[in-house]
């Protein structure tokens, strides 16, 4: 007799993943001296942990403490740097009761979806989102409700997309920038959603995750407008920290016991190391605004170079390290096409159809967060391969 399997073990992939080893498939079959793939397909930065994040892990690991279990919610000395942290960049004056260090925004999003959401609540968020959001809510048997965006509102939800539900949802999640458009909510109209969900008893969780990472428009916080809001930020990206698994909350007070709960039973503490590092990363603005500086070159450079590769529907790119092109005009199997591109051009980036469900199999995102030179090697690849 078979045995059972949960409904959980159900959840689609993340397709991103199954991109990566099909890229990492094709470097390794290359021959020796044969030119590299470019990874355009995940949102990795290129550059490692700050020298000062690293130097602090080293010194702790030498110094004989032993690393072990921290409180559920993080090193008290990390909570404050990251109250410090919301000072500078947003003008709050954040309890250090209010945040919670995470394993990773990753580790962060189950925490908030179990604390304030039932099995069969109503989430909306528009699409295209990052393919996580949906995966665990349906894991965790609640229901994603997409809103189609497009380029009229910068692929971003409005105040209009959510008063036509009906009912009005549990919640409603924004990100901005998003992940994949790299568009971002303006400071007025992430303020209106903030209001529209306080006055309809909605729960607005708020993905700032690539918070640091705008180029054009000032960056505003949920935690400004709505004192019932939920953040969620990392150390992934701004801070070029991946592999660290290291993210936090700001979570509002009814909210703090119940995640509290679920983070010791379902993670105990996040990595002491990594909280290590995460402090002393907060002290090397130096270096990482070097890596916005390089960002943004690539980013300037495959907008005015991919439109004359044959990309020329490009999302605005406000922010994060993303680019969202439309490809209609050549393919309507963005799976396909990403894998013809990856053979034929050695340049790896993720199908659309990862990110929007109904729509994505004709957009394509690229990733322009690796090494500069490489960047604009693959504008010169594409501009060759049709």
């Amino acid at each position: 007799m078979a045995l059972k399997i949960g409904k959980g073990a159900l959840a689609p992939p993340f397709m991103v993943m199954d991109v990566i080893a099909a890229a990492n498939a094709r470097q390794s079959a290359l021959p020796p001296g044969a030119p590299h793939v470019i990874r355009m397909e995940v949102g990795q930065p290129g550059t490692g942990a700050p020298a000062g994040a690293v130097e602090a892990a080293q010194a702790a690991l030498r110094s004989g403490h032993p690393l072990g279990y921290t409180e559920a919610f993080g090193l008290r000395s990390l909570r404050e740097r990251i109250a410090a942290h919301a000072r500078a960049w947003y003008g709050l004056d954040l309890p250090i009761g209010r945040i919670a260090v995470t394993v990773g925004a990753s580790g962060a999003f189950p925490l908030a979806f179990l604390a304030a959401f039932d099995r069969g609540d109503r989430i909306a968020m528009a699409a295209p989102f990052y393919p996580p959001y949906v995966n665990i809510l349906t894991a965790l048997g609640m229901v994603p409700v997409i809103l189609e965006a497009g380029p009229e509102t910068r692929f971003q939800p409005s105040v209009a997309m959510l008063e036509a539900l009906d009912p009005p949802p549990d919640g409603v999640i924004v990100a901005s920038p998003c992940n994949p458009a790299g568009t971002m909510l303006h400071r007025d109209e992430l303020a209106a959603i903030a209001v529209w969900c306080d006055r309809n008893g909605v729960r607005l969780i708020s993905d700032e995750i690539y918070h640091g990472l705008n180029y054009d428009s000032p960056i505003a916080s949920a935690a400004e407008f709505s004192g019932s809001a939920i953040v969620v930020n990392s150390f992934s990206k701004y801070f070029s920290m991946t592999g660290w698994r290291i993210g936090w909350l700001v979570l509002p007070d009814d909210l703090l016991r119940p995640v509290e709960r679920l983070a010791q039973n379902l993670f105990i503490s996040a990595p002491y190391i990594s909280q290590v590092a995460a402090e002393a990363a907060f002290g090397c603005e130096a270096e990482l605004q070097a890596n916005i500086a390089r960002y943004r070159r690539s980013r300037d450079h495959l907008l005015v170079a991919l439109p004359g590769a044959g990309f020329a529907r490009l999302s605005p790119a406000e922010g994060a390290f993303y680019l969202f092109a439309d490809i209609s005009d050549r393919s309507s199997d963005s799976a396909g096409f990403c894998a013809r591109m990856l053979q034929e051009a050695g340049v790896a980036a993720s199908p659309g159809v990862d990110f929007d469900r109904t729509r994505g199999t004709r957009f394509v995102r690229f990733s322009y967060c690796g090494p500069e030179a490489d960047m604009r090697e693959a504008a010169e690849r594409l501009r060759g391969w049709r």
